[in-house]
């Protein structure tokens, strides 16, 4: 149901390479609210209006790999861990690669916000390790009986300032790679083959990159892979495109560890740029020395009901021209 990765990487050390027979570019979108989408009777329409499963779609479109949000006790049992296990064997099934993404939250984490989950909020920092590692094991745990081994698993989700706060902020690292070393520790003893993610937001700042990883590789950190997010605006795209290229470059040569979008977007009214954005974006990343360019993810590209401007499916229910991007060989 996934690819092996050939030439795993050693956890925590700053010079490792990938086999020449690494498994291909990962295409990706991230569909986390697709089942709750489809629950309200939301239609997916290919490119001739024929109705069809918005993952067949996408596939169509090129895609191969699919990325799910997990949330703790999210408050409606979307992005839990009966919903990703369900989507997440749904995706298998088609032969989609995945990648999981944890927050560690029971809603919406991300640079801005990293709130605990209401069962963790009295916790000690000793049992919040307890409480990652346990959470991870037993999301993964539920992932393999049913089959499925994700590709990529990301510790935390855009934790540039950190995670489980107050806890875990970033600046306090030593507490945030404790937190992150216990989903690592997690990760590989449900699959040691499973590749760990430390996802950053901000994508096209290399000084920020390296500064973050300089002291958190300093405190001992443990991952496999770099990843970031990339949020252009409109006025400046292509010039931080540019800039987000150069950083992938600059932190697989300076880490010696593979590189990967785990989200990007662009606004779903400008299909052409957003078009033109993904496939500077993916020849960059694949193009990157030593096969260390792993893919890259739209986020939600199917939001097209969810009041999100920075999709990619059109008002009519069909897909936006811009994923033709990911129909490139």
């Amino acid at each position: 149901m996934r690819a092996v990765l050939a030439g795993l990487l050693l956890a925590g050390s700053t010079t490792s390479t990938l086999a020449s027979d690494s498994p291909p570019f990962a295409k990706g979108a991230d569909v986390g609210w697709l089942s709750e989408m489809e629950t309200t009777g939301t239609p997916f329409y290919d490119d001739d209006g024929m109705r069809k499963d918005c993952l067949q779609i996408l596939k169509d479109k090129g895609i191969n790999a699919i990325r799910l949000r997990v949330w703790v006790n999210p408050r409606d049992g979307w992005c839990g861990t009966d919903d990703v296990v369900k989507m997440a064997k749904r995706a298998a099934a088609m032969g989609f690669r995945i990648l999981i993404d944890f927050h560690y939250s029971d809603t919406w984490a991300d640079p801005q916000h990293q709130p605990k989950p209401a069962a963790w909020k009295d916790h000690d920092f000793a049992q919040l390790q307890k409480d990652v590692y346990a959470h991870t094991f037993d999301v993964l745990t539920a992932l393999k009986k049913a089959g499925v081994v994700p590709e990529w698993v990301q510790a935390g989700n855009e934790i540039t300032q950190g995670m489980l706060w107050p806890d875990g902020k970033a600046d306090n690292m030593a507490n945030l790679v404790a937190l992150i070393n216990q989903g690592y520790d997690a990760v590989k003893a449900v699959d040691p083959e499973s590749m760990v993610v430390i996802h950053l937001n901000n994508g096209a700042d290399i000084g920020m990159f390296r500064k973050w990883f300089d002291v958190a590789i300093h405190d001992g950190v443990k991952f496999d892979v770099i990843g970031l997010s990339f949020y252009p605006e409109r006025n400046d795209w292509l010039r931080t495109a540019r800039a987000c290229i150069a950083n992938m470059k600059n932190l697989a040569a300076t880490y010696g560890k593979p590189v990967m979008v785990c989200e990007i977007g662009f606004y779903a009214s400008e299909p052409e740029n957003t078009r033109e954005l993904l496939t500077t974006i993916l020849e960059g990343c694949e193009s990157l020395p030593d096969h260390r360019g792993l893919g890259i993810f739209y986020w939600e590209p199917e939001s097209y009901t969810q009041h999100y401007d920075r999709g990619a499916w059109q008002p009519n229910g069909r897909p936006s021209p811009a994923l033709d991007a990911f129909r490139a060989p």
